[in-house]
């Protein structure tokens, strides 16, 4: 298992990956206008009220469409679901009450998919699992160009979601637990695995803030008793799906990185642990080692094999 720390401390800031504050946002209202939305989401408790107030405001049809828009994120909903979409990677994504909101953080994700697809010299195989809302899979697409793009989740709210995210890219989406909802077809042809699976220990569900805990569907947020038994799931089940130099890359915590990494690695893989402390990201990275890849390259033995109706192929 190896680990690589990110240097971000001189890192310029690129186009497509926004941290929170950096999320392009509507020209602000006049001080008049928004002074009293901002007073309200200053006293209900919100860093950003100014520009969660031009949001708002921007967002409004008119002053009975403001004045619900504020009721509800004054009452704790989250910003994002009382908009509708969610700034990510340079990108709207939509979502909707019920339905997992992409956190900042997750562009390390994109980002290590997108490195490590950039040289394919072909249409590559992209499958987002446990994909909520798209997010993700909609970021690498739009990132590294046409590519086969696949989606899955279990919970129906988040496929209809991630549906109207991805039918722009061509993106499929499928419903189902994890492997289960694939085709068949896509065995050993995914170029990159990407996967943010729920990482927080169901004790720790209590203690999330409650613009996830209340908003969020638990499924999307409880990983098991540490944390990872989505992650195992995912990681005992990767190398049959991935392309010889595919690559499973699944989104952790810096506390749960030993974890994660272990499982890549009982799953046949050679885990890397990446990480981002300035955007406190973690991504645990598993490819195939390469004695096994130059076995999968060698050329296919052959054997006749009678079918049903007595000829042979």
């Amino acid at each position: 298992m190896a680990s690589q720390q990110l240097n971000t401390a001189a890192r310029p800031y690129r186009p497509g990956r926004p941290r929170r504050e950096e999320v392009e946002l509507p020209v602000p209202p006049s001080p008049e206008d928004a002074a009293p939305v901002v007073a309200r989401l200053r006293a209900a408790g919100c860093v950003f009220a100014e520009d969660e107030a031009a949001a708002l405001l921007a967002e409004a049809t008119g002053p009975a469409s403001l004045a619900a828009l504020v009721d509800r994120r004054v009452a704790g909903e989250p910003l994002e679901l009382v908009l509708g979409w969610a700034g990510f990677y340079g990108l709207r994504i939509a979502v909707e009450p019920g339905v997992f909101v992409p956190r900042q953080r997750t562009a390390l994700l994109v980002e290590q998919a997108v490195a490590r697809l950039r040289d394919t010299d072909r249409t590559p195989v992209v499958v987002d699992l446990c994909c909520g809302s798209g997010a993700v899979g909609l970021a690498v697409a739009v990132t590294v160009g046409p590519v086969e793009l696949h989606a899955a989740d279990v919970d129906p709210v988040a496929v209809g979601c991630a549906r109207r995210n991805l039918a722009p890219v061509g993106g499929r989406v499928h419903r189902g637990d994890l492997y289960a909802a694939l085709p068949a077809g896509l065995r050993g042809r995914v170029d990159a695995l990407t996967v943010n699976a729920p990482y927080v220990p169901s004790a720790a569900v209590a203690l999330m803030p409650p613009e996830a805990r209340d908003h969020e569907p638990r499924t999307a947020l409880d990983g098991g008793p540490d944390g990872t038994d989505l992650q195992r799931r995912v990681a005992a089940g990767a190398r049959h799906w991935l392309a010889p130099g595919g690559t499973l890359l699944i989104e952790t915590s810096a506390r749960q990185a030993p974890r994660t990494a272990a499982a890549v690695e009982a799953g046949g893989l050679h885990a890397e642990v990446v990480r981002d402390d300035e955007r406190d990201a973690t991504v645990v990275t598993g490819t195939v080692p390469a004695r096994c890849v130059a076995e999968w390259s060698r050329p296919a033995v052959t054997h006749a094999v009678t079918i049903r109706d007595g000829s042979v192929t």
